[in-house]
């Protein structure tokens, strides 16, 4: 069973009195393994010792607690793996770890807290190692300014340390006082947070439902969660004047868990600095120095209004959810990339009003059949399409006439599969063919003869279709002639085509394409 999480709030709970149990044993080359359950509240972990492990423990505590020597179980030579001898052993040492813990009510002594591994899972010890740390190498590991890993057990820690209103340094130790870990989350700058997608080690803690609190960090400029639930993530509002990149993954179910995680609180809300119109409960800041933000790999099935607080943002990856409609990205007028790759759109019809300025576009995997939507995004220099359901040659008439793009992919489209595909599409770019990139391949020479070969015989059908026309009219002029009830001002039964409405060249060389 999944072990429960607290919920944040100013009232805390007693810390519960901690139980190490002996739960069997195992036979491992030619000595016993004792398996001892340590429970915690709601969490539970195994630890695995051999008696002579019990033995060291028991020496150290003797020496610097002054406990009674004659309280660990005597050392067996003589049939030490016998089933008997190993049960009654099992039900001592299970007495014996009640008793140190029973005397240690508070925060245990730093070798009894490793010997049941509280360093991993236990509150106190897992913010006494991480501080200890923090004390050693936190001003190296600032000035490297490189990423800081953490886990989402230790920022639960941490978290619960502070809410319990404990005194910082309760093991009167100064290397584990948590303002060691204050002082560094306050300065650091690149931060990750990944969990687990089960049980974190041999515990039954999942990580990804606890709650931590992020508002310790006030100087963040990067910060990467994954495996984690952001609906029990608070206080990352707190790095929105500093924060430029963020990364949300395996994580969310909506945009606004991630970009507005008060707005729960409050019916009707708008962004700083917009024109209100109608009722409005509150007015959130915005993040004002974020560009670029990765919300891949979620459960996102649209993008909603939230968008609204990200004005700055350049680049966004919203691959691997499951959008269905392109929307409220107007809103973004500085938005050059965006990844949308691996979703569920199936249509594009007006994406160039949400989209004005995009320059890469990644739509792969997706349910596409049309490109009708593209047409005018001028701005778009590499547009990816591969994996989707695209048939007729016909749809890349709508991307042909795009002035600025340079790479496309179609590959594992239905109409990758067609002869001659390459130059079919190539075609497509009329005089710009020599300029793209296809499917990640430079266009070869001979493919470019191939494409004059089609330019080349589309203006003989043109030359054709206008040296038909005036033939046509002569016959018909002749016929007008012999009436014998034509009035000067009457309209001519039948009109030759302006100029105006002959076929440009770019559509030419398309129908010839569909002719082949």
């Amino acid at each position: 069973m999944a072990a429960a999480t607290r919920s944040f709030g100013p009232e805390r709970e007693a810390e519960p009195a901690k139980e190490a149990r002996v739960v069997g044993s195992e036979l491992v080359d030619t000595y016993t393994v004792y398996i001892i359950q340590v429970t915690d509240g709601n969490h539970e972990w195994t630890v695995k010792h051999r008696y002579s492990d019990f033995h060291d423990l028991h020496e150290k505590l003797v020496a610097e607690k002054k406990i009674d020597k004659n309280l660990l179980p005597p050392k067996k030579i003589i049939g030490k793996n016998s089933r008997s001898l190993v049960e009654k052993r099992e039900k001592d040492l299970e007495v014996y770890l009640q008793t140190l813990l029973a005397t240690f009510p508070g925060v245990a002594p730093r070798v009894l807290a490793h010997f049941l591994h509280f360093q991993f899972y236990e509150v106190n010890g897992i913010t006494a190692t991480l501080a200890e740390e923090l004390f050693e190498k936190g001003e190296q590991l600032l000035g490297a300014g490189e990423v800081f890993a953490m886990r989402p057990l230790q920022l639960y820690a941490v978290t619960e340390q502070l809410q319990l209103g404990k005194p910082t340094c309760a093991s009167g130790d100064a290397k584990t006082d948590l303002g060691h870990i204050l002082d560094f989350t306050c300065r650091l700058k690149y931060l990750k947070v990944s969990g687990t997608e089960g049980p974190f080690g041999t515990s039954n803690i999942r990580e990804q439902l606890l709650p931590f609190d992020l508002s310790i960090f006030k100087s963040l400029h990067q910060v990467e969660i994954s495996h984690c639930d952001a609906k029990h993530i608070r206080g990352l509002v707190a790095s929105k004047p500093t924060l430029g990149t963020m990364s949300v993954r395996f994580s969310a179910t909506s945009m606004k868990e991630v970009l507005v995680p008060e707005a729960s609180e409050f019916d009707e809300w708008e962004p700083e600095g917009a024109a209100l119109e109608g009722p409005v409960t509150a007015i959130i800041p915005t993040w004002q120095a974020l560009t670029t933000l990765d919300l891949s790999h979620n459960s996102i099935s649209k993008i909603d209004e939230s968008v609204k607080l990200i004005p700055k943002l350049e680049f966004l990856d919203l691959s691997h959810n499951g959008v269905l409609v392109v929307d409220n990205l107007q809103h973004l007028y500085n938005l050059v990339h965006l990844d949308l790759s691996y979703n569920k759109l199936s249509s594009l019809e007006g994406v160039h009003t949400k989209l004005g300025n995009i320059k890469t576009l990644n739509l792969a995997g997706n349910l596409l059949e049309s490109l009708s939507g593209l047409h005018k995004l001028y701005s778009l220099v590499n547009l990816d399409l591969s994996n989707n359901r695209i048939e007729q040659m016909e749809e890349v008439r709508s991307i042909g006439s795009l002035p600025c793009l340079e790479h496309v992919a179609l590959l594992n489209n239905p109409l990758s599969i067609i002869p001659d595909y390459r130059t079919k599409v190539l075609a497509q770019f009329g005089e710009r063919a020599s300029e793209v990139c296809l499917d990640n391949s430079v266009t070869t020479e001979k493919e470019l003869d191939t494409v004059e070969v089609l330019k080349a015989i589309q203006k003989a059908k043109e030359v054709k279709s206008k040296l038909g026309q005036p033939e046509k009219k002569v016959g018909e002029d002749c016929q007008l002639s012999t009436a014998p009830c034509i009035r000067p001002n009457s309209s001519s039964p039948a009109v030759a085509p302006t100029s105006a409405s002959l076929p440009q060249p770019i559509l030419s060389n398309q129908g010839i394409l569909g002719d082949e």
